[in-house]
């Protein structure tokens, strides 16, 4: 999906660019926060915000990457934070209601709808081992197996090398490995 052509009306305020922008990516970026936060309407919410960031920012868009990638940044960030403020979220709930049992373990059920019922419980077990990721690896991981990216690809996205990236891979699927041996 080549959709470069445009950022310039989108940086001049063209609200049908915008329309147009939305239509051709919302699947992608839906897609991309929904593997992160797990969750179909949060995942919703999420989405809706990066392109009111894409909206909002599209001025500071210097043309460096394609427009999808930096579309695919502002998700990613975006997928990343909800879930930093749902663990903090989490972390003051469980502090405030110490004295219930039940809150020490509220793990959400994930939910994805493209994961069949009967591999619902691997993938439950999966997406929590990676969340425990460190968020580099957690995101190089969801691009390259998941989302099916290239190593290139998904180097441009997190600004780093291939290299890089595949040294994220290694340590992500090393300790993958070792959390889901223990299972």
């Amino acid at each position: 999906m080549n959709i470069d052509h445009l950022a310039i009306p989108l940086q001049n305020g063209d609200r049908r660019a915008f329309t147009e922008l939305v239509n051709a990516c919302q699947t992608m970026v839906y897609n991309v926060v929904l593997n992160i936060v797990q969750q179909a309407e949060e995942a919703e919410d999420v989405a809706q915000e990066v392109f009111v960031q894409a909206f909002l920012s599209i001025g500071n868009f210097r043309g460096e990457a394609k427009l999808t990638t930096w579309l695919y940044r502002i998700a990613l960030s975006k997928a990343l934070e909800h879930n930093r403020k749902k663990k903090a979220r989490k972390r003051w709930g469980f502090f405030r209601t110490m004295h219930l049992d039940e809150a020490s373990e509220t793990e959400s059920y994930f939910d994805h709808p493209g994961v069949a019922l009967d591999k619902k419980e691997a993938a439950t077990i999966l997406f929590r081992a990676l969340r425990q990721l460190p968020e580099q690896q957690q995101a190089a991981f969801m691009m390259i197996k998941i989302q099916g990216m290239s190593y290139t690809e998904a180097a441009e996205i997190l600004s780093t090398s291939v290299k890089g990236i595949e040294g994220l891979m290694h340590r992500a699927k090393s300790k993958l490995k070792s959390m889901l041996e223990e299972k």
